[in-house]
């Protein structure tokens, strides 16, 4: 295909998807398997109009992967605007740690009893697998940031956060895998370097950077009275956050939603110092962005300090849901091309595993005495959706010189279970959730009565 064909048809397929948008969020698949379809449509399977093969060019996906994470990260911690002492929280944090790291022992032990694999090899995999995505989770994850429902906070917590704590356990493997082995002095400096201060050195530069930028440029606009839109200021923010807390070998990936979480904490500093006094008490609780009319963003000499960060937070969340919605399409589209290439019989035994076995038991272990409803545990332990963060985690390994044929074979098992978790999770999500809604209705009606 030459460039003219393959803008007419990435041009067809977002209008496509446009205007069919009502008919997809009431359908049984989400917009995100669409794409995938749309690859699988393209590539060797059936019209073969495209080649792409995403290991071949591990390091332009890598960097494609990273920048949609990033952005997705950021958009997440934006719309969590619970205090931080509140219990979804805490959920998020036992699901992104002790659960997450009862996942990937997990699949590390059922890969090296299926495969035979190494135990490097065997703990890449279920590194590259255990965390949940941000980016595919926009059915389940907050709406926005008046959004305080339990389940969706805690998914959404959680997936803000284990993408930073699943790589030092890809790091981890890599170090395992290399000749000399894991030594006592590798080890000690894994676990100071990229386990200690990847982590905090990551939240903390990212949460810093995102509420100072913040409240900077909350009082800029209220000094000058600017209204007028402000896209780059998240991109700005998501870049610097990635790229500081990189060069200081810290977390970007939890640099960049923690920095989304400190860009929200300034908001809620400025509305608690700043209240505006004609608004009804009701509404003085809502988020800053719900008080600007879009059509009208502010007249001449209006404002100040909570509408003013209102617009910063409100241009931030526009530019970045358009980032992420843009590259998540991109590369849907590419794995459903390059799928008929790393289609793997396994990886689909090993994503049953993972959905219906280790994930469920991992979030019933450490979700117990959590005083949370048996059938919240058991849609948490089912909700756990594969994809980008996954595929960054393969070109990663890839890059960093995890090669050979059973690293072939481990790719495409990986591969495979992604694909499984977008179809299955895809289809599933609308009617658990729609299910979920209407017994929530039900009870709140018994109760009245």
């Amino acid at each position: 295909m030459n460039f003219l064909a393959w803008t007419a048809a990435t041009g067809g397929l977002l209008l496509l998807m446009s205007l069919a948008s009502s008919w997809i969020q009431r359908g049984p698949v989400t917009s995100f398997g669409l794409y995938l379809f749309a690859g699988i449509l393209c590539g060797p399977w059936m019209l073969s109009l495209l080649q792409v093969d995403i290991i071949g060019h591990a390091n332009l996906v890598a960097h494609i992967t990273e920048i949609t994470m990033a952005a997705s990260l950021f958009i997440t911690g934006l719309k969590l605007r619970l205090p931080m002492t509140a219990h979804a929280w805490r959920v998020g944090m036992r699901l992104a740690f002790p659960a997450m790291l009862l996942t990937v022992g997990g699949m590390t032990l059922l890969v090296h009893w299926i495969t035979g694999f190494d135990w490097a090899l065997s703990l890449a995999f279920g590194a590259i697998v255990a965390p949940t995505d941000p980016v595919l989770a926009s059915l389940i994850s907050v709406n926005d940031a008046r959004d305080d429902d339990a389940l969706r906070v805690a998914l959404s917590s959680e997936a803000g956060m284990n993408d930073g704590t699943a790589l030092p356990l890809l790091m981890l493997a890599l170090l395992i895998a290399q000749p000399d082995g894991l030594t006592s002095s590798s080890f000690g400096e894994w676990a100071a370097k990229d386990v200690l201060w990847a982590i905090a050195g990551g939240l903390l530069i990212g949460y810093a950077l995102g509420r100072l930028v913040g409240l900077l440029a909350t009082r800029l606009r209220s000094a000058h009275q600017d209204a007028a839109p402000n896209d780059f200021l998240a991109l700005a923010l998501i870049a610097l956050a990635y790229a500081i807390a990189q060069s200081v070998e810290a977390s970007g990936f939890l640099a960049t939603f923690a920095a989304g979480v400190g860009l929200r904490r300034a908001e809620l500093r400025v509305t608690k110092r700043f209240p505006l006094e004609e608004l009804p008490e009701e509404k003085r609780a809502l988020p800053a962005e719900a008080l600007i009319n879009p059509n009208k963003r502010m007249e001449h000499g209006q404002g100040g300090m909570v509408k003013s960060v209102g617009l910063v937070i409100s241009d931030a969340l526009s530019f970045g849901d358009t980032i992420e919605r843009l590259f998540a399409a991109a590369m849907m589209v590419g794995l459903g091309i390059t799928l008929a290439q790393h289609w793997n019989l396994t990886g689909i035994g090993l994503a049953l595993l993972l959905f219906v076995v280790v994930r469920p038991l991992a979030v019933w272990l450490t979700t117990w005495r959590c005083e949370m409803p048996l059938m919240r545990r058991l849609l948490i332990g089912w909700l756990g959706i594969r994809g980008i963060g996954s595929i960054n985690y393969i070109a990663f390994a890839w890059v960093h010189g995890l090669r050979g044929p059973q690293a072939e074979q481990m790719v495409d098992m990986a591969l495979t279970l992604v694909v499984c978790s977008i179809v299955l999770h895809g289809i599933t999500v609308t009617p658990l959730l729609n299910w979920r809604a209407a017994r929530q209705a039900a009870r709140t009606q018994e109760n009245e009565t």
